[in-house]
């Protein structure tokens, strides 16, 4: 069995004039359909989702993190499911850090209750429990380093693994969703000659070297802001792995 990643959007905390901010769509065959899963959802990427698939058609949504450039078009996502002219949706599942559903009210200025839960069934992200099954795919979240409550995600499909970094400094956590994946989706928002801050972002050369330990099979560099060229962050992380590795680019396929 197999999965196809298709890049909706790759830019680093902001959209940028190539491409929205973080959302990734993961689809696989399983059961005579097609299943679908967003990881992410930010700024500007539910528009540009529309090219790829039908909005109503996913299956679920998992959020690595609550901040804007990853999260924020939920709040249009609610909009599309509660006031489409197809009708009454059944609700999406959403898996997410604590309070996601909270902090996506608030973002509308809706109420506390219901808030979006009559849109979506809010789920909490928990790295000690067993992996969540849904269709075909099987996905282990993983705790990171960031400011905020912030995951990393292990998507499986039978014995193919797309892993996915969400935003994240060095840790141990990072090195645990690279092991063995047959691609590495991770983010490279610095670079090396600069004074970066501790626990937020990776350069290019630290995504490499975590790849590397894993023993990741290919690498896709992402998250690269618009105000970095991405072919330095390239360079820099070619010094750290020598494998297959390309950076993301809206609207690209890629199949695991």
């Amino acid at each position: 069995m197999s999965m196809r990643l298709t890049v909706v959007g790759c830019s680093g905390s902001y959209p940028g004039p190539e491409s929205p901010a973080s959302c990734y769509l993961v689809e696989a065959e399983h059961e005579g359909r097609t299943w679908s899963i967003l990881l992410d959802l930010g700024n500007g990427a539910l528009g540009a989702l529309h090219r790829y698939v039908d909005p109503l058609a996913v299956d679920a949504v998992f959020l690595s993190h609550l901040h804007a450039d990853h999260c924020i078009d939920m709040t249009s996502y609610y909009v599309l499911r509660k006031y489409h002219p197809d009708g009454e949706q059944v609700p999406l599942p959403v898996w997410g850090p604590r309070r996601t559903s909270r902090r996506l009210a608030r973002a509308y200025d809706l109420p506390k209750k219901p808030g979006m839960r009559e849109e979506f069934v809010f789920h909490r992200h928990r790295p000690d429990a067993p992996p969540v099954q849904l269709g075909p795919f099987s996905v282990q979240p993983v705790a990171v380093e960031h400011p905020v409550e912030a995951y990393g995600l292990r998507i499986a499909v039978g014995d193919r693994v797309l892993a996915y970094s969400g935003d994240t400094g060095p840790c141990a956590g990072l090195d645990r969703i690279a092991e063995g994946a047959d691609l590495f989706l991770v983010e490279a928002s610095f670079l090396g000659s600069a004074d970066n801050p501790p626990s937020l972002h990776l350069t290019g050369a630290e995504a490499a070297e975590a790849a590397a330990r894993g023993g990741a099979a290919r690498v896709l560099l992402t998250h690269v802001p618009p105000w970095h060229d991405p072919e330095v962050v390239l360079a820099e992380a070619r010094t750290a792995y020598d494998g297959p590795m390309e950076l993301a680019v809206a609207g690209s396929v890629h199949e695991v």
